[in-house]
């Protein structure tokens, strides 16, 4: 049974401690589309981003640091996705007791059961979906809010679902505070507890789909609300044990559609939180087959 629920709240309301961390000053500067920080050298990155988004400089350091790696592996392939990357503050989206680790190669817990994955995945997911400004893009699976965080600096249009209430009620609470704080470009981004597997078919089609919980098959409602033409990237097999896969689906000529599957890591195993369900309002089990 599908359960829609648009959430809000405030961070004073949750008392989140990440919320209150330091990592998110006020920002000076308003956001600028046009916008792009220095990408060769790591103090006028820092320096950039401390003048025009008033961020700490430790954590700026980190990211830097984190996005030289990222480009070397080749998770982040074009400049859209390395300045996406590059202001989006991850370490807003972390528990306080993980600050330290936010820009690790690792994912971190964030209660409820559930992670933040470690930001190589999310670059190289999100680089693999091509986002344009524009795109309408449907996240399933918010978690942290970070992945649609780092979407908004692609795209003005962003939806996420997340099936966990008081992880969509915190997460949201996060985004009203950092845009209160300044970082207007998260007001692109519309949120709903509900179970993903459903998509959101009042705000379809999508241009670009991400899907951040692992399944053993491509939900159909998926399929059927991904535009002519759309990318899905979703992590596809045995629990524990997905492939990520970008899915391309084709109109042809006769109007029957073409869905082509590749894998972005070339075969590599990466295991991902359960694709959870809902019945009767109550998470239960999961959607593999």
């Amino acid at each position: 049974m599908k359960r829609r629920e648009f959430v809000s709240g405030s961070a004073a309301l949750l008392g989140l401690a990440a919320i209150a961390s330091d990592a998110k000053a006020n920002v000076p500067t308003a956001y600028d589309w046009t916008s792009m920080p220095p990408l060769a050298d790591r103090q006028a990155f820092i320096d950039w981003m401390v003048k025009s988004r008033g961020e700490d400089p430790l954590y700026l350091g980190l990211r830097y640091d984190r996005f030289l790696v990222m480009v070397k592996n080749g998770d982040l392939r074009d400049d859209r996705n390395k300045r996406a990357f590059l202001m989006t503050p991850r370490e807003a989206f972390v528990l306080a007791p993980n600050l330290p680790r936010a820009y690790d190669s690792a994912f971190l817990d964030i209660n409820y059961g559930v992670t933040i994955s470690g930001p190589h995945l999310v670059g190289r997911m999100t680089t693999s979906l091509d986002v344009q400004k524009g795109d309408k893009v449907l996240e399933v699976g918010t978690g942290s809010g970070y992945q649609s965080a780092y979407l908004s600096h692609l795209t003005d249009k962003v939806w996420t679902i997340e099936i966990i209430k008081p992880l969509a009620a915190r997460t949201r609470a996060t985004y009203d505070s950092l845009i209160a704080n300044g970082y207007t470009e998260f007001s692109a981004i519309t949120t709903e507890n509900a179970d993903g597997y459903y998509g959101w078919a009042d705000a379809g089609p999508f241009d670009k789909i991400i899907v951040t919980c692992g399944i053993d098959h491509i939900p159909p409602s998926l399929l059927q609300q991904l535009q002519p033409n759309g990318v899905m990237v979703i992590p596809v097999g045995p629990p524990g044990a997905q492939h990520v896969l970008k899915v391309l689906k084709t109109q042809l000529p006769d109007g029957t559609f073409k869905i082509d599957r590749s894998d972005i890591y070339n075969g590599k195993i990466v295991p991902f939180v359960p694709f959870t369900k809902l019945e009767n309002d109550v998470i239960v089990g999961t959607h593999n087959g």
